[in-house]
């Protein structure tokens, strides 16, 4: 039995002890049962995969059972779950291969992994052949999908021929995929195979890399109070020529560089004017919270990507991340004001007497420490 691929406390704790390898039989196969009352379809399905994995084989293959024998009302919660573990959606993706809606669900979670994906792309039906087409973002960062889309026997051909065109479009051109080809001579009227691969732009990322790598060896950027001299034009000189070589990239190879790269590559594709580059960094499984703290403090970020970190819940846990996002005024004042209602005391406090952040902001925090101030005053009145 390979070792489980999720720790523990992914659960919630009074469900760790049915996972837990320690805990006796009974108890897990309990959990691997379903037998768990009050327990969210996320947690449940989450519980099940971790028991999948379980060192006694009854235990295991009573949980792959139950989870294939889930009904609809938990499953589909489960998988429209933003919380949904990526390893967990790629095991319910197989345990519910031939289950139309589940799939469909499962293509449409953002948290599925791009390998699910692709798997799934190999021998989707018609509809949920054209949800992976509609996923831009994924199709440029991760070529299986689009090899799968083009293998796949049940595929409209308006759905391929527009995945592809969309591709070439973007720059990604795999000659090895006849449809691929064909979109590219539909798109640029000229045959990709007829004429040697420009290397250039496929070497730009691995340059990238070499220099961001060489520079860090070197102890990066000079300290403060150090500006000037040879050692800060040499690299202030090899940044400009990064910044050059990220322009000529196509869409695809930044895609791609955003979600594999390191955070200087993330820091300057943040800043593209392409919303699917600045997605595919904040979507990046690199980035770091101190990545989207910086992105929740940015005014000048695209919107889509501020609205993909107010959204998930997982940054929203981070309190500086959503101190962040209510002085935001890119932030919607809906979403803004009840993230509001969250904070400590001393930092609406500071939000009363904040100028900087949106008027609304500022009057919500006034009248929250002014209602504040009555009901403590109306307090001492009774004492």
């Amino acid at each position: 039995m390979p070792d489980r691929p999720l720790p523990l406390d992914v659960l919630p704790r009074p469900l760790q002890k049915h996972a837990d390898a320690q805990a006796p039989v009974p108890l897990r196969l309990m959990g691997a049962k379903g037998l768990v009352p009050a327990v969210a379809p996320v947690d449940l399905v989450t519980l099940l995969f971790l028991l999948s994995f379980d060192p006694d084989p009854t235990v295991a293959a009573t949980a792959a059972q139950t989870a294939a024998g889930l009904p609809d009302r938990i499953y589909g919660v489960a998988l429209r779950s933003e919380g949904a573990r990526g390893p967990v959606l790629d095991w319910l993706a197989e345990r519910f291969a031939g289950v139309e809606a589940a799939v469909e669900l499962v293509v449409l979670n953002a948290a599925t992994p791009d390998e699910t994906i692709a798997r799934i792309a190999l021998a989707a039906s018609q509809r949920v052949g054209e949800i992976i087409r509609q996923n831009e973002l994924r199709l440029l960062r991760h070529d299986a999908i689009i090899r799968g889309l083009c293998q796949n026997p049940n595929a409209l051909a308006s759905t391929v021929d527009g995945a592809c065109d969309f591709c070439v479009r973007n720059g990604l051109t795999l000659l090895d995929v006849p449809q691929l080809v064909a979109a590219h001579r539909r798109v640029h009227g000229v045959d990709p195979t007829a004429a040697p691969a420009d290397e250039t732009a496929a070497t730009l990322m691995v340059e990238f890399r070499e220099d961001l790598a060489e520079e860090r060896a070197e102890g990066g950027a000079p300290p403060p109070g150090s500006a000037g001299g040879p050692e800060a034009e040499e690299v202030s000189r090899r940044k400009l020529t990064i910044t050059q070589r990220v322009t000529r990239m196509s869409v695809a190879e930044k895609v791609k560089l955003a979600t594999l790269g390191n955070k200087e590559a993330r820091t300057l594709l943040l800043r593209d004017s392409n919303k699917l580059v600045c997605m595919a960094a904040a979507t990046s499984p690199r980035i770091t919270d101190g990545e989207i703290l910086s992105i929740a403090n940015s005014r000048t970020v695209n919107a889509d990507v501020l609205r993909y970190i107010y959204s998930n819940r997982d940054f929203t846990k981070t309190y500086g991340i959503k101190l962040s996002l209510v002085k935001n005024p890119k932030v919607p004042l809906p979403t803004a004001l009840k993230m509001l209602l969250t904070l400590q005391e001393r930092d609406i406090k500071d939000l009363a007497r904040d100028r900087n952040v949106p008027q609304t902001i500022q009057a919500q925090a006034k009248a929250f420490m002014m209602k504040k101030e009555q009901a403590s005053r109306a307090g001492m009145e009774k004492k």
